[in-house]
């Protein structure tokens, strides 16, 4: 289909995980003028991970489990579809985060989101064969399986205070593992992240949590702490660890920071996404920095 659009290709395969970002800086060092990855949200990591503050534009044909960017794009499921419009989107130049985790595997940029605590404790235990099987609900069925366990809390630091947690998400991006909007004022746009805290170490709570959120009522739920900020820390807890995730894959584990790294990378958009995005984002209440959510 690009081929008879006149767009000439050269399909670099990768041969396993973590092939992508070598893949893309060699393309880049190469003259490459596009990187674009056939793949899910994982994949796409990897290539940012060679390309960030080169010149050269990122798209992405959608595959994977859910693809999140996707989703947040508004590219559709199929590759077919994001291909027939890939010459009308548009370059935008963004920012992208870092998790630096002080430790010998080194810092890792990421283009929607950062976890530390539940979801991220979800993938780490989360069977490939499984995933390759169920898809995304090979995710929840990790997440039904630590009802009844206690989850360790850590402390997470930004803006000047400290808040206690069992699951922090500091996102890019509103939508959430393709079904579900977490931080529903994030934007590709802004140079912060959304930060949502969830408060307790009941796996019972994340429950309750979790229906809120499905039916969008989280932002006043008690327990739940929502502010935005361009940079963040996550502590260890004195017992246990709490692992972490970039753009649903598996990074380490804390003591860990975010932050906001301007400028980074340009990403193709479709035309309309720059528009939906200011609407949907003047439409969503934001909360001050520091502010915790009511307790009603």
């Amino acid at each position: 289909m690009l081929t008879e659009r006149g767009i000439s290709v050269n399909a670099l395969s990768t041969t396993g995980p973590g092939t992508a970002a070598e893949l893309a800086r060699g393309a880049i060092e190469q003259g490459a003028d596009l990187i674009l990855v056939a793949g899910g949200d994982g994949t796409i990591n990897e290539a940012l991970n060679g390309m960030v503050h080169s010149s050269v534009p990122l798209a992405i044909l959608p595959a994977g489990t859910a693809n999140v960017l996707a989703t947040e794009l508004g590219l559709g499921k199929t590759m077919e579809r994001a291909a027939a419009s890939l010459q009308e989107w548009e370059p935008e130049r963004v920012a992208v985060g870092l998790l630096d985790r002080s430790s010998d595997e080194g810092p890792r940029h990421f283009l929607l989101m950062a976890g530390a605590g539940l979801d991220a404790d979800i993938v780490y235990h989360l069977s490939l064969g499984v995933k390759a099987a169920l898809g995304k609900a090979a995710y929840w069925m990790g997440g039904f399986a630590k009802l009844g366990r206690r989850l360790p809390e850590f402390t997470v630091e930004s803006e000047g205070r400290k808040f206690r947690a069992g699951f922090a998400l500091a996102s890019r991006v509103r939508n959430y593992g393709g079904d579900l909007e977490i931080a529903r004022g994030a934007s590709l746009l802004d140079d912060q992240f959304e930060l949502v805290l969830f408060e307790g170490s009941s796996s019972f709570a994340y429950l309750k949590y979790m229906l809120g959120v499905a039916a969008r009522r989280h932002p006043r739920m008690r327990g739940i702490t929502i502010l935005r900020t361009r940079e963040a820390v996550f502590s260890a807890p004195v017992q246990g660890k709490v692992h972490l995730q970039v753009d649903g894959e598996y990074a380490g584990f804390a003591p860990a920071r975010v932050e906001i790294v301007p400028n980074a990378l340009t990403l193709l958009v479709p035309p309309q996404f720059r528009v939906r995005d200011e609407k949907t984002a003047a439409r969503t209440p934001v909360a001050s920095a520091w502010t915790t959510s009511p307790t009603r």
